[in-house]
């Protein structure tokens, strides 16, 4: 079977080479292709590809396609992790927000809403291309804003585009090792909401939900990240635990204060780290700029709530794993294996206070004929009206990059709960516009 990796030179890309490199069943990926739209980059990133294939018998042919439709004809996956304007553009959402005093995070606030305008055009464009070349391909979208995307790539390829997202994975296995269990599998999790905007509702071992006993301990709560994170009298009045990004949501000035206080954005930081790798890539390097990554995801956020380091619960640093998601995905899918996922996929009748065609995260049914969202309760008021709130702001961009509309690409900016004055949403507009080429589309109306 035929990986086709768009953003084939993205850093992360090892991750999943080597998640396939322990892949030894019938129906595996036997060939990847690599595209970007930068051709240093699948070259570096292939250089290290190679060192971990060195020696592993039967791991997948690598090859570099310079042409978007070159890469891919013959695909049966098609996993998208481009990154429209680069950590260049990343940064400069970061800077251009902050100056504004609203928050820049790439998919969060400000940073998020331009981080789409950039990309949706270009995830359509792409997604009209799998659909005339890779019908029968199945798209695997980790580009961010990655529910936003998925959404806005599903109106051409409809169900065969499904989402995926480390946090969601990430926080249920830290809240079962909180909670003492040796494998996070034998529970079922209870998460619901949108991409970077969901909660664990329940953790259910054996039908019986442990929540409320995590709830209860407060040595328990401080024992991992998003306990520490939001506080343990937070967590009890939400009766929930929040997926790390909410704490832009319910901290947002303290965020804010301690993103401008910072000696350099999050972005910058990644730029300036990453293009020490990519001018002598090696493996050895590669790993060496991942844990260090990691280490200081969400530094400033973990800085303003008083959290410590991010391994403080004697743990290692670790992702949620989305190279396992996107593994456990094509394989329940390609050997027709069943697996429950939380996924980002069409709501269908899950959430009734969204529409059909509304793309949610939800624990979900994957098998031969895709991704199936479990039936879910329904949120409680605060957090349905976060949701609906957000997914309108979500359409709003994609009106925008349908349309080319400057109204709806304001209403965007100015709809959103971290934007707090239609004054700014136009400054904001003003100057992303003028930082990003790509927003040329949008006009002056």
């Amino acid at each position: 079977m035929r990986l086709t990796i768009l953003g084939g030179g993205g850093f992360r890309v090892p991750l999943v080479y080597g998640a396939l490199l322990g892949d030894r069943a019938e129906g595996r990926i036997t060939h990847v292709t690599l595209h970007d739209v930068d051709p240093a980059r699948p070259a570096a990133v292939g250089a290290v590809l190679a060192e971990q294939a060195a020696g592993i018998p039967g791991a997948p042919e690598v090859t570099v396609a310079t042409g978007l439709d070159e890469a891919l004809r013959g695909a049966d996956f098609v996993f998208s992790a481009i990154r429209v304007g680069g950590l260049e553009g990343r940064a400069a959402d970061e800077r251009i927000a902050l100056a504004e005093g609203v928050l820049g995070q790439e998919t969060v606030g400000a940073g998020g809403v331009a981080y789409g305008l950039r990309t949706v055009p270009v995830a359509m464009d792409i997604a009209r291309r799998i659909a005339a070349l890779a019908p029968d391909a199945w798209t695997i979208n980790f580009t961010n804003p990655a529910g936003l995307v998925t959404e806005a790539m599903s109106r051409v390829l409809g169900d065969r585009v499904i989402g995926i997202c480390d946090s969601p994975v990430g926080l249920g296995r830290r809240v079962a090792r909180a909670l003492g269990l040796a494998d996070p599998a034998d529970a079922w999790i209870d998460y619901v909401g949108l991409n970077h905007l969901g909660w664990l509702r329940g953790l259910r071992v054996a039908g019986r939900d442990a929540l409320p006993r995590l709830l209860a301990d407060a040595d328990a709560l401080g024992s991992f990240e998003e306990g520490r994170l939001f506080g343990a009298e937070w967590l009890r009045s939400l009766g929930a635990v929040p997926n790390e990004y909410l704490h832009y949501y319910y901290f947002n000035r303290e965020t804010v204060a301690a993103y401008r206080s910072a000696g350099r954005t999050r972005g910058t930081f990644l730029r300036d780290q990453q293009a020490a790798f990519y001018a002598e890539p090696s493996l050895r390097s590669w790993e060496a700029t991942r844990a260090e990554r990691e280490a200081t995801y969400m530094a400033d956020n973990r800085a303003s709530a008083g959290a410590g380091e991010r391994a403080a619960d004697g743990q290692a640093p670790e992702s949620g794993g989305y190279e396992q998601v996107a593994l456990a995905l094509m394989r329940a899918i390609a050997r027709d294996e069943r697996a429950t996922l939380i996924l980002n996929v069409r709501n269908g009748t899950t959430l009734s206070l969204l529409d059909a065609d509304a793309v949610i995260e939800v624990p979900c049914l994957v098998d031969a004929n895709g991704a199936h969202p479990y039936a879910a309760d329904p949120l409680p008021g605060h957090a349905a009206g976060l949701v609906a709130s957000v997914k309108a702001v979500e359409r709003e961009v994609i009106a925008a990059a349908d349309s080319g509309s400057r109204a709806a690409a304001v209403r965007a900016f100015a709809l959103h709960p971290l934007v707090d004055s239609v004054t700014v949403a136009r400054r904001l507009l003003d100057g992303y516009t003028h930082a990003h080429p790509g927003l040329a589309y949008l006009d002056r109306k």
